[in-house]
C-alpha cells in the first residue's frame, strides 16, 4: 500500500493564507484600476468646468461690448434727430438727405448689435449651463476617489491580519466608490448635500 502523506495543519493554514493573500491582492488591483479611471474622470470634469467658465466669461465680455457699441449708437442718433429738429429748416437739402441717411444707418447698427448680443446671450447661457453640468459630476469623483483609497488600504490590512471582515469592509466602500465613480460619468442619480 502506497503511502499518503497527509499535510499538519499548519501547511494547511499557510496555504489558505497564500491564496487568501493572492485574491486580496488581485482584488486590490482592481481597486487601483477603478481609482485611476475616477482619477481621471474628476480631472477632465474639472478641466471641463473650468473651459466652461471661461468660454461663458468671454461671451457674457463680448455680450457687454455689444450692448455698449448698441447704446452708443442709440445716443448718437438721439442726438441726431434732436440736431435734425432743431435746425430742419435752415438745412439746405442734401444736408438733411445726408442726416436722414446717417439716422438710417445708425438705426441699423443698432438693431443689428440688439439682434448680434442676443445670440451671444444664448451661447453665454449654454456654457454656464456646461460649467454646472461639469461641477455637478465633481463633488462624486472626489467620493469616489476616497472610498477607493480606503478600499486599498483595508485590504492591505486584510492581507497583513489574514481577516476576511476587513477585506468584506473593503469591498464595500469599493462597491460604494465605483457606485459614486460612475455616477459621476453619468449623472444617474444627485445627492442634494453634493450640489
Amino acid at each position: 500500500m502506497a503511502e499518503v502523506e497527509i499535510p499538519n495543519n499548519e501547511e494547511l493554514n499557510e496555504i489558505k493564507g497564500k491564496t487568501f493573500t493572492r485574491r486580496v491582492a488581485l482584488v486590490t488591483a482592481l481597486y487601483a484600476v477603478f481609482l485611476a479611471v475616477t482619477s481621471l474622470g474628476g480631472s477632465n470634469a474639472m478641466k471641463e468646468t473650468l473651459l466652461a467658465q471661461q468660454q461663458a466669461s468671454d461671451q457674457w465680455s463680448f455680450y457687454q461690448a455689444k450692448v455698449v457699441r448698441e447704446h452708443l449708437y442709440r445716443s448718437h442718433k438721439l442726438k441726431m434727430e434732436v440736431e435734425l429738429l432743431e435746425k430742419k429748416a435752415s438745412m439746405k437739402p442734401e444736408v438733411r438727405e445726408r442726416f436722414e441717411s446717417l439716422l438710417k444707418n445708425m438705426d441699423a447698427e443698432e438693431a443689428r448689435y440688439k439682434t448680434e448680443k442676443k445670440d451671444i446671450e444664448k451661447q453665454a447661457k449654454f456654457f454656464e449651463k456646461e460649467r454646472d453640468h461639469n461641477r455637478s459630476k465633481d463633488p462624486y469623483f472626489d467620493y469616489a476617489e476616497v472610498l477607493l483609497q480606503i478600499a486599498i488600504i483595508m485590504a492591505s490590512v486584510a492581507i497583513l491580519s489574514t481577516s476576511r471582515p476587513v477585506f468584506i469592509f473593503s469591498v464595500f466602500a469599493a462597491a460604494m466608490g465605483c457606485l459614486l465613480g460612475l455616477n459621476g460619468f453619468l449623472l444617474i442619480f444627485r445627492i442634494p448635500f453634493f450640489d
